[in-house]
């Protein structure tokens, strides 16, 4: 039974027994607590073995935020909860155990000279060494397995997603209420992924109508080809990428005034420095970014408008480079009629967009490391009607002195930094 954490009511799960050598999957979410609960004999019509008090017994178990979660009920309704971090602890006892017996052993056969204890100390030291190396070979090896699996079936699943107009959005993890201080406000956040080097939330009404209206008027007589980066540091048109943008420069001296880029702006860094606690600054930043594409091309013969899969940032899981990109922002403004969703296909995770929501993505962990391709994401193409976003892509390193056109596409710093 789930415990209702209000009122706890108990709510039936199974339906309505998990037999004795059955397994029973249950979906649920962080924090929620379940009973187990124990049922008469169906021959018996009693609880309890026999020989013992006969009383229904009854275990309790929650659900953690670690993965790969599974109790086992054991004889007496004794739960036991296992997830990979039990594990790791219980294979990391048995290593210890395994050593120090053969250290004793050692020891017993000795005559505990100083020498002597040192070499035995030194062999219990090798032991552990070899041990653990041994079993993080093996653990590599099935991570470079389960990624190779996971990006050929990502290629597949983003196709058909895309495809299917009718497929509806992913479900969160996690839900939570975001409050902005500054703002006085409270907002409604999705957590789909919540891991250390790579988060992927979702944020109801983040962008408004005034806000929308601003950057389309200020970014309508800069529109451009949008392009991609290219190997030689710089830039370049690209199929894999068809859309109009235009950069829009934040004039901060104009927020105390409530100018409502400013204000959107403001906000951006906001949640970015809550979810990820990086503490970014709006100094050296690049500009808002509007981007537009039209489903007018693709019902003239032409390729749809869209942007294919690739990472925002470094997705190398290699240390982060000073200066470069760490998070980034889509609000969206104008939803097509068809298309145009957005595809994060290493997480299996499809957002179809609402006026004024916002998709949120970190790629930088707390120890400076990148993300592996978890955040890499595409937007699907749009078929009919028009698809309007702003983008925010923020840096880790830059600042008044260190802008960020001091570095290039391959995050290498020019010779001269450049000042506003």
């Amino acid at each position: 039974h789930w415990i209702h954490p209000d009122t706890g009511q108990m709510v039936l799960q199974s339906s309505p027994f998990v037999f004795n050598g059955a397994t029973f999957n249950l979906n649920s979410y962080v924090g929620h607590t379940f009973q187990l609960r124990e049922l008469p004999g169906k021959k018996s019509g009693v609880c309890g073995d026999a020989g013992e008090e006969m009383t229904c017994r009854t275990d309790m178990v929650s659900v953690s935020e670690n993965d790969e979660q599974v109790v086992l009920i054991k004889k007496g309704v004794v739960a036991i909860h296992q997830d990979d971090k039990t594990r790791a602890r219980d294979t990391a006892g048995e290593l210890m155990t395994y050593c120090r017996e053969s250290a004793k052993t050692n020891l017993q056969g000795s005559n505990l000279t100083g020498e002597a204890t040192t070499k035995v100390l030194d062999e219990m030291a090798e032991c552990i060494e070899e041990s653990v190396a041994k079993k993080l070979a093996e653990a590599n090896e099935e991570v470079v397995f389960q990624a190779k699996i996971r990006k050929e079936i990502a290629e597949k699943w983003e196709n058909y997603t895309c495809a299917d107009l009718e497929v509806e959005s992913s479900k969160p993890k996690e839900k939570s209420v975001w409050v902005n201080r500054n703002e006085y406000r409270r907002y409604n956040v999705g957590k789909f992924l919540d891991r250390d080097e790579a988060k992927i939330h979702v944020i109801e009404n983040f962008i408004t109508a005034e806000e929308c209206e601003a950057m389309e008027s200020a970014a309508e007589p800069r529109l451009h080809r949008a392009s991609v980066a290219d190997e030689s540091g710089g830039s370049k048109f690209s199929e894999a990428r068809k859309a109009m943008q235009a950069g829009i420069k934040v004039r901060w001296e104009l927020e105390h005034k409530s100018d409502p880029i400013a204000v959107l702006s403001r906000r951006v860094y906001d949640y970015t420095n809550y979810a990820t606690g990086y503490g970014l600054e709006e100094f050296g930043q690049e500009d808002l970014m509007s981007i537009q594409y039209f489903g007018k091309n693709y019902e003239s013969g032409e390729e749809p408008d869209r942007y294919t899969p690739h990472c925002d940032g470094d997705c190398n899981g290699l240390k982060h480079k000073d200066g470069g990109r760490v998070a980034t922002m889509v609000m969206y403004c104008k939803i097509p009629d068809e298309g145009g969703a957005t595809q994060f296909r290493n997480s299996g995770i499809h957002i179809k967009p609402n006026f004024g929501m916002a998709t949120f993505f970190s790629y930088m962990g707390s120890d400076g490391m990148m993300d592996t391709g978890f955040t890499e994401h595409s937007g699907c193409p749009v078929t009919k009607g028009d698809k309007k976003i702003v983008t925010q892509w923020m840096r880790y390193g830059v600042d008044k002195d260190n802008h960020w056109t001091s570095w290039n596409t391959m995050g290498v710093k020019h010779s001269e930094a450049y000042n506003d």
